[in-house]
C-alpha cells in the first residue's frame, strides 16, 4: 500500500544487445556522446513521477544486464548464453528475472529497455501482479542501415512508454535528454587516475 512515505521501487532489465546498438548509434552516429547508465536511471526515476503519483520518492533498486557483456552497476544474468540459444536465450533468462522479481514483490514498475514483441506475455503476467510496466526503447535508422525500433504489440500493451531518441525533440525532457550522454574527454577526466577509460568492444567507444 502507497504512503506519503513510500518509495516507488523500480527494476530495470536491459535487452542488452538492443541497448548497445543505441549506445553505438548516439556515439558514433549523432556524435552526442555514450549513453551512460547512471543518468539513464536517474531519468527513469523522473520520468516515472510524472506518470505514478502518491509516492514520496522513486528509485532504481534493482538493474539487470542479458547480454555477453559485463557494465559496472549492472548486475549481469545467465551469462553466457550458448550460440544455440542465441537472442531467444536472452528473452526467456530476462523475462524469467523480470517475473521472479516481479512475484518476490521487489519492484513496482518493471522497465523492459528493449523494443521485441516476444515480451507481451511477461507485460500480461506483470501487470497481473499489480506491476506496472514502461517500455523505454529507442527508434532509428543508423548509418549502415540498421533498424532500432519497438513492436506495436509490446507498445500498445505497456503501461507506459518513452521513445529515448525523441527526447531531445520535447519540450518537457529536452534537457534531459542531454544530460544522458558522457563524451570521450568526460570519460577520461572521470577515470583519470583510477582507470583506463573503458571501450566498447566491437567499435572501441568508451563505455560504462
Amino acid at each position: 500500500m502507497k504512503t506519503e512515505s513510500s518509495i516507488c521501487r523500480i527494476g530495470v532489465f536491459y535487452d542488452g544487445s538492443f541497448f548497445a546498438q543505441a549506445q553505438r548509434y548516439f556515439y558514433h552516429d549523432r556524435k552526442v556522446g555514450w549513453l551512460s547508465f547512471q543518468p539513464f536511471h536517474g531519468f527513469l526515476e523522473h520520468f516515472i513521477s510524472t506518470e505514478e503519483q502518491g509516492f514520496a520518492s522513486y528509485k532504481v533498486v534493482y538493474a539487470a544486464w542479458h547480454q555477453g557483456l559485463l557494465h559496472a552497476g549492472i548486475e549481469p544474468k545467465y551469462l553466457p548464453m550458448s550460440q544455440s540459444q542465441g537472442e531467444k536465450g536472452t528473452d526467456v533468462a530476462l523475462a524469467v528475472d523480470a517475473l521472479q522479481t516481479g512475484l518476490d514483490g521487489k519492484i513496482d514498475i518493471a522497465v523492459l529497455v528493449t523494443g521485441d514483441g516476444d515480451f507481451v506475455p511477461l507485460v500480461r503476467a506483470l501487470n497481473k501482479q499489480g506491476i506496472r510496466v514502461l517500455a523505454a526503447y529507442f527508434d532509428f535508422t543508423d548509418a549502415k542501415g540498421k533498424k532500432c525500433f519497438i513492436n506495436e504489440r509490446l507498445l500498445s500493451c505497456c503501461n507506459y512508454v518513452v521513445d529515448i531518441s525523441a527526447l531531445d525533440k520535447s519540450r518537457d525532457f529536452k534537457n534531459a535528454f542531454k544530460s544522458l550522454f558522457r563524451t570521450a574527454d568526460e570519460w577520461k577526466n572521470k577515470r583519470k587516475g583510477h582507470q583506463s577509460l573503458p571501450a566498447d568492444t566491437e567499435d572501441g567507444a568508451a563505455g560504462e
